[in-house]
């Protein structure tokens, strides 16, 4: 990918964390995003959640590792993928073998730091998509750990919701990745 196409995929993303800092500064002042996310996932996670707390929650951790590790993998060039972190692995193993050699290291250093915006570029498409859902969920799920049936609640005894989602999104995750062959 050329330079104008990775600075096109920036501006794209730092278009989407403003709109999604806007949702969250806006979130109190304009009733309509937050009835809007109430009404949908009030009725649908919060009712899983008041089903069963730990495992309501477990249960949609599990769905939006699902859904974003399906949006990564066909929102993607999985094959282009593969063929960087292939490329960039070459080089680091090369990197151990001349590990003696300034020069050489600086050379390998170089090619490697010339992938890493390709790759960055194609792993973002995928945040197209997920980023202002993720935070809308993230700013329903404050609100929600916040009413004081669920404010003081801590999964397994000693993790707050967050920790719990972060957590349990690494574990899922890597499964699925692993399960869906996700690059």
């Amino acid at each position: 990918m050329d330079e104008k196409g990775a600075s096109g995929y920036m501006w794209i993303m730092f278009a989407l964390m403003a709109t999604s800092l806007g949702v969250v500064f806006l979130w109190n002042s304009v009733p309509l995003i937050k009835d809007l996310v109430h009404g949908i996932l009030d009725p649908s996670a919060g009712a899983l959640i008041n089903w069963n707390t730990t495992w309501g929650m477990l249960i949609l951790v599990l769905i939006i590792s699902i859904v974003t590790t399906f949006v990564q993998k066909f929102a993607t060039d999985q094959k282009t993928l593969r063929e960087l972190k292939a490329e960039q692995k070459a080089i680091q193993e090369e990197m151990k073998r001349y590990r003696e050699h300034p020069e050489k290291m600086m050379e390998f250093n170089k090619q490697s730091m010339a992938l890493m915006p390709k790759i960055m570029s194609i792993t973002m498409k995928g945040s197209f998509f997920t980023i202002i859902p993720f935070v809308l969920l993230f700013r329903w799920f404050m609100e929600f750990f916040s009413q004081p049936a669920f404010e003081s609640f801590k999964f397994f005894g000693f993790l707050n919701w967050f920790w719990f989602y972060l957590i349990f999104t690494m574990i899922f995750s890597g499964f699925l990745r692993k399960w869906f062959d996700v690059a």
